[in-house]
C-alpha cells in the first residue's frame, strides 16, 4: 500500500486588501494591538473608518486531499482560482490562514521565473546553493553537476549571473536543478509555458521519469494535453473550493466543459498588464453580426472587442491566441498581420476581425485577448472566449484521425 506523502485538511487562505503598513513600527504595534482588544484601527483617519479598507478576499477555502507516494497529481483551474497559493503554501513560501498540511519528504519546487535564485550569483553556483537548501552534500551535487548542465542547455554561460540570463535560460536551469537534485517531492506551477516546445518535452519526459522512480509530482498546467499524458489524478479548484477529485481525464473532461465562455462583459476574469487600456467587451459573431458559440468548418468567425484607453498611450496593438481544448496553441493573429494600425488616439475603440473559412477540426476552442505596445503588455485575458467548430459535411468527413488540428482544402489531378 501506497503511503501518504502529502496531507491537506481544511487548507484556507485569505488575504485582506487594502490594508499595509503605517510606515512606522510603532504605529503598526498600536494598530495590532487595538486590533486583538476589539478597538478601531487608531491610526485611521475619520474618512478612513468609512470605507472598507480591510476586504478580505478567500483565495482558498476548506480544501481537503491526499497524495500519494509516487502519484503524479494535476491541480487545474482557471486564472485566479486559487492554484499557484496552494503551491506556495505546499512549498512554504507562505503561510495558510487557518487548517493544516503535512509533507513527507525534501521538496523541490518550481513556482515561477526568478523563485529560488540569487541574481548575483552564477549559474554554477545556484545549482550548488540550490543543492545545499534542499539538504544535499557538496559530493552530491557535484556528481549531478554535468547532468544538470547538460539537460538545461546553458553551458556556454555557466559562470555568468543568472541576472543576464533570459527568462528561458533562467526557467531551463531551474527546471534542470529542481529534476536532477533528487528531491522526494517535485512541485511545478506554470513556468513551463515560458521554454520552447522541444524544451518543455524534454520536462514532460523527465517528470515522468521521476514519477517511474517512485517520487511524487504536483503539476498545474492550462495545457491539457501535457495533463493527460503526465498525470494519473487530478484535482479542480474553483474559486479557491476543491471542485472535483477523480482520474485525470474525467477532471480534464469536467473542466472543458465548465470552462465553455459566452459572456460580453469583461468583468469577473483575472487580468494581466498595466491597466493602460482595457478590455471592456468581447463576444463572437456571424457575417450578419448575430452572437453565436459555434461555427461550421469552412465558414466566417468574427471576432468583436471594445477597448478603452484609461490612460495616454503612444500606440496599441491587439493581439488573439486560439487554442484547443487541450491547451494547445492552435494560431494567433495580431492587427499588424494585415499592416492594420489602430487608432490610439479614440478613448473607445471596437474592433470587429474577420477569420475567413475556419478550417479547424471539430473540437471546442478557446480565444485569449492582449493588448499591448511592443513587449509592454496593457491587458491581457486568457480563455475569455469560447466556441465549438461543428463538422460540415461539404467536406463528407465525420471522423479526422487522432491529433490532427487543421484540415486544409486540397484539389487532386492526374498528371
Amino acid at each position: 500500500m501506497s503511503k501518504t506523502v502529502i496531507k491537506v485538511e481544511n487548507l484556507s487562505k485569505d488575504y485582506r486588501l487594502g490594508e499595509v503598513g503605517s510606515g512606522t513600527i510603532s504605529r503598526d504595534i498600536n494598530a495590532w494591538w487595538a486590533k486583538i482588544r476589539g478597538y478601531e484601527n487608531p491610526n485611521l483617519r475619520v474618512t478612513d473608518l468609512a470605507r472598507d479598507s480591510s476586504t478580505v478576499h478567500n483565495a482558498l477555502k476548506n480544501i481537503s486531499f491526499k497524495v500519494n507516494e509516487g502519484d503524479v497529481l494535476g491541480i487545474i483551474g482557471k486564472n485566479g482560482a486559487g492554484k499557484s497559493t496552494l503551491l506556495k503554501i505546499l512549498s512554504r513560501v507562505t503561510t495558510p490562514t487557518s487548517g493544516q498540511f503535512k509533507v513527507r519528504g525534501r521538496i523541490a519546487s518550481l513556482l515561477e521565473v526568478g523563485t529560488g535564485f540569487h541574481p548575483d550569483l552564477t549559474g554554477r553556483e545556484n545549482i550548488y546553493l540550490n543543492g545545499a537548501i534542499l539538504g544535499m552534500r557538496k559530493l552530491e551535487i557535484a556528481s549531478k553537476f554535468d547532468e544538470i548542465v547538460a539537460f538545461s542547455g546553458v553551458e556556454k554561460f555557466i559562470d555568468t549571473p543568472v541576472k543576464r540570463y533570459s527568462s528561458g535560460m533562467y526557467v531551463r536551469l531551474a527546471f534542470a536543478v529542481a529534476a536532477h537534485l533528487e528531491p522526494e517531492i517535485l512541485i511545478v506551477d506554470e513556468v513551463l509555458a515560458v521554454g520552447d516546445m522541444e524544451f518543455q518535452k524534454k520536462c514532460l519526459g523527465k517528470m515522468k521519469d521521476v514519477s517511474e522512480q517512485g517520487r511524487t509530482v504536483l503539476f498545474v498546467s492550462h495545457n491539457m494535453n501535457a495533463m493527460q499524458q503526465l498525470c494519473s489524478k487530478g484535482i479542480l479548484i474553483e474559486k479557491g473550493q476543491l471542485a472535483m477529485e477523480d482520474k485525470i481525464d474525467a477532471v480534464v473532461n469536467h473542466y472543458i466543459g465548465i470552462s465553455k465562455v459566452g459572456t460580453l462583459s469583461s468583468e469577473g476574469f483575472a487580468r494581466r498588464g498595466n491597466k493602460s487600456v482595457l478590455f471592456k467587451s468581447f463576444y463572437l459573431s456571424d457575417s450578419k453580426g448575430n452572437r453565436i458559440d459555434s461555427v461550421m468548418m469552412g465558414e466566417d468567425l468574427f471576432i468583436n472587442v471594445v477597448v478603452e484607453k484609461m490612460t495616454e498611450i503612444k500606440s496599441l496593438d491587439v493581439s488573439f491566441t486560439l487554442r484547443n481544448s487541450m491547451g494547445e496553441a492552435i494560431s494567433h493573429i495580431q492587427n499588424m498581420d494585415n499592416d492594420f494600425i489602430i487608432p490610439s488616439d479614440d478613448q473607445l475603440i471596437a474592433l470587429r476581425i474577420k477569420l475567413d473559412s475556419v478550417l479547424f477540426v471539430p473540437n471546442t476552442y478557446f480565444i485569449s485577448v492582449w493588448a499591448g505596445c511592443n513587449s509592454e503588455a496593457y491587458d491581457c485575458i486568457d480563455n475569455c472566449m469560447s466556441f465549438d467548430v461543428l463538422n460540415n459535411p461539404v467536406f463528407n468527413r465525420m471522423v479526422y484521425p487522432h491529433n490532427i488540428k487543421v484540415f486544409l482544402r486540397s484539389q487532386w489531378s492526374i498528371i
